[in-house]
């Protein structure tokens, strides 16, 4: 289960399993703080009057909650549910699924360097949390770009081997590049010539190509390296551009 160190902060949205349920308030473990409990008044549970709050919590459910005050002598931490948004709690619910994900990779790099799960999270694992917030994100810059990671202070000899983990295991979203295509033959069968320009970048790119109205031809593309893939379609498109014979094309990227 991911765990965070100390008290959450004030503002911040956890996770939270209420365990007793009184007539004015809900006692809750919070998930992502081993120890630390959190209370929810009756008050709190719903922007409308509550007369029973059962209603509204049940015992051993799972609740994302917001932080709206915590004193770390007493060990107090007041929650609330009607200050949070709907959409703040799916993010929450998002957020913590990616932290999962994060949490499998901490325990790849502590197998990597003889530790356990726990000695991860003490050794590097927290430190991710408090400089990126969340450790998912440090993984993902990762995968990305180290420099990232070795500015904002973390340790050279853990950014590598979070890289190689990073990149092993999270995956780019595709997205879809489209260029526009202007082509015209000046000849009598310049139809067929089209077709078979067409053809062959088709068959020898797979790109997808699709008539618009004349000249114009869509050409798109799925990648998950965007910069790269514009640069290497424009390349690619212009040196075929060069071989036309009795004929004229114009390329560039967009879909307009």
């Amino acid at each position: 289960m991911v765990k965070r160190k100390g008290f959450p902060s004030d503002g911040e949205v956890v996770l939270a399993t209420v365990k007793t349920i009184t007539p004015y308030s809900a006692l809750c473990t919070l998930n992502e703080y081993p120890g630390k409990e959190g209370m929810i008044h009756v008050s709190e549970v719903s922007g409308k009057w509550v007369r029973d709050i059962r209603k509204f919590v049940k015992q051993n459910k799972e609740y994302a909650a917001k932080v709206v005050r915590v004193d770390e002598e007493k060990g107090h931490i007041n929650l609330s549910f009607k200050r949070l948004s709907k959409k703040a709690k799916e993010k929450k619910i998002q957020d913590y699924k990616q932290e999962e994900r994060a949490e499998k990779m901490l325990e790849l790099l502590g197998k990597k360097l003889g530790l356990s799960l726990d000695e991860a999270y003490e050794k590097i694992g927290y430190e991710l949390q408090e400089v990126f917030g969340d450790m998912f994100i440090a993984f993902k810059l990762a995968s990305e770009d180290t420099k990232q990671l070795l500015r904002r202070g973390v340790d050279e000899k853990y950014v590598k081997i979070i890289e190689e983990i990073a990149k092993e295991n999270i995956q780019k979203k595709e997205v879809d590049i489209k260029g526009i295509l202007e082509l015209k033959f000046f000849t009598g069968n310049g139809i067929d010539g089209i077709k078979e320009f067409l053809n062959n970048l088709h068959n020898k790119y797979k790109w997808e190509i699709k008539y618009i109205s004349a000249p114009r031809y869509s050409i798109e593309i799925k990648t998950n390296n965007p910069k790269q893939a514009e640069k290497e379609l424009k390349e690619k498109i212009e040196k075929e551009i060069v071989n036309i014979k009795n004929g004229e094309a114009n390329f560039k990227i967009g879909d307009n």
